[in-house]
């Protein structure tokens, strides 16, 4: 029997999983759309909309006024991304205007841009289009994209396999 066992273990450890799911959440925040196997886009739809849920608890509570909440729910949403000083060169002395990492660019896009955009959803901000086997390993490809994101056409050039 399989009770209590929730999630894939996807051929890695626990940190390297949770690693993983961090960089997909990150690249899916920002561009929207990611192209992954199916197990990997099936994990992690609901660690990417668990973000997106906070997101809106950020927007919400700043809306509001209570920044206590707000946050709090900044800090737990960082969590699903990696931190913000990955790029700093640590010789030089701290300057403010250094371009911002994808940690927080995501962390800024999830409270403001997509917060706005999924106010009114009570979930299910994300779908997992299947795309078939991939030729090298044979592995089951999937897009995973956020719900109304149509205005963003797929182009699939299939002699030449590629995905844009």
């Amino acid at each position: 029997m399989r009770h209590l066992v929730a999630h894939r273990k996807l051929g890695r450890t626990s940190s390297h999983r949770k690693a993983l799911l961090r960089n997909l959440c990150t690249s899916l925040i920002l561009s929207e759309r990611v192209v992954t196997t199916l197990p990997k886009a099936k994990e992690l739809r609901p660690f990417a909309e668990k973000a997106i849920t906070l997101g809106r608890r950020i927007s919400q509570s700043r809306k509001d006024g209570n920044t206590g909440d707000a946050l709090n729910a900044t800090r737990q949403a960082a969590g699903y991304f990696f931190a913000g000083n990955a790029n700093r060169d640590w010789s030089k002395p701290y300057v403010q205007k250094e371009e911002r990492t994808a940690g927080v660019a995501a962390l800024k896009k999830l409270a403001g841009d997509l917060a706005d955009r999924f106010a009114s959803r009570p979930g299910g901000y994300t779908r997992i289009i299947k795309l078939g086997r991939r030729s090298g390993d044979g592995a089951e490809m999937a897009i995973i994209e956020f719900v109304g994101n149509e205005e963003k056409k797929l182009k699939v050039n299939k002699d030449a396999k590629w995905i844009s």
